[in-house]
């Protein structure tokens, strides 16, 4: 099936005749997908929650088949990870049976691109983890998202499963938001040393995403490229190492000095376990699809002075 997939598309398609549906388009990822492709002026259908129930199976159907998608971009999901351990039936819908929907629902010749997380891992790597590495989540929201990548591949072969970590954008709720937000008000902060992950900026999530739909859509694309990718910011931090470097640019830009603190784990009890190493490996998107992640410091710095330009023009 797979060696025809792309005739839909011809190899001088223009951008405007190709059409992507993001699903959970209101959310920090899907809403800068949205904005990014339509600058590149795809045919762009953004649903959030409201407007598309993923756990749907009969609307999801309906809607796909009414908007015969060439890309599909599915960013809805349950992200709450300490409240999933309450409410496993509402993650696991969100996270595993709408993108089940999703796939059995989409054109043999449309992509779709799932967006997933680095929780599928336990967090005890001594190594960035490789796409090939055997997912072990100890989270309810880890095993949901686990199992939402399985039933897309199994259910659409064309598919391409795109995991991130840490993510963080101008708007919506985030770490940098948080820390900037309550930075200010108590001047001085108490945050976890011992995790370690690569802070990843939503804008180039979506950039990234819209990179290869545009290889997908305009070129001939080998079949052998579909499966599971990592994206995250280059390079790696801690809590402590992002908050640290949050405050220093808010310091550069106000002249406010927030003083912070390391503090372990175990001082900073979750319903949820987080994973202690969550490094993944970016080595294969970038062989494959040229794609380069930009170094995490430099883009938190830059969306710091963007949030503060922001805010003063309100």
């Amino acid at each position: 099936m797979l060696a025809n997939v792309w005739v839909k598309l011809a190899p001088d398609v223009s951008a405007s005749a190709t059409k992507i549906l993001i699903t959970g388009a209101g959310g920090q990822i899907g809403s800068r997908v949205k904005v990014m492709a339509q600058r590149v002026g795809y045919s762009v259908t953004a649903l959030g929650y409201d407007q598309l129930d993923i756990t749907d199976a009969g609307a999801v159907t309906k809607t796909l088949s009414r908007l015969s998608p060439d890309v599909i971009v599915n960013c809805a999901a349950y992200t709450d990870v300490d409240k999933a351990e309450q409410e496993p039936d509402v993650a696991d819908a969100l996270n595993a049976i709408g993108p089940a929907n999703i796939a059995k629902a989409s054109p043999d010749n449309c992509l779709l691109i799932h967006l997933s997380t680095d929780y599928v891992f336990n967090g005890n790597a001594i190594h960035a983890y490789l796409e090939e590495d055997l997912p072990h989540p100890e989270t309810v929201y880890g095993k949901s998202k686990l199992d939402g990548e399985k039933q897309v591949l199994a259910l659409h072969p064309f598919s391409i499963i795109l995991r991130t970590a840490w993510v963080y954008s101008t708007t919506h709720r985030n770490f940098l938001k948080t820390m900037m937000d309550i930075g200010r008000k108590r001047k001085d902060m108490r945050v976890v040393d011992d995790q370690i992950g690569s802070p990843t900026l939503a804008d180039d999530i979506a950039d990234a995403i819209v990179q290869i739909t545009h290889l997908a859509t305009t070129s001939k694309f080998d079949t052998s490229k579909v499966g599971i990718y990592h994206y995250t910011g280059a390079g790696n931090t801690s809590w402590y190492g992002f908050a640290k470097t949050i405050f220093a640019q808010l310091e550069l830009e106000t002249g406010l000095k927030i003083d912070i603190s390391p503090i372990p784990t175990q001082a900073y009890p979750t319903p949820a376990k987080r994973p202690l190493f969550s490094v993944l490996s970016t080595e294969k998107i970038s062989g494959t699809f040229d794609i380069k992640p930009v170094p995490w410091e430099q883009r938190v710095r830059e969306t710091v002075s963007k949030v503060i330009s922001m805010e003063q023009n309100q």
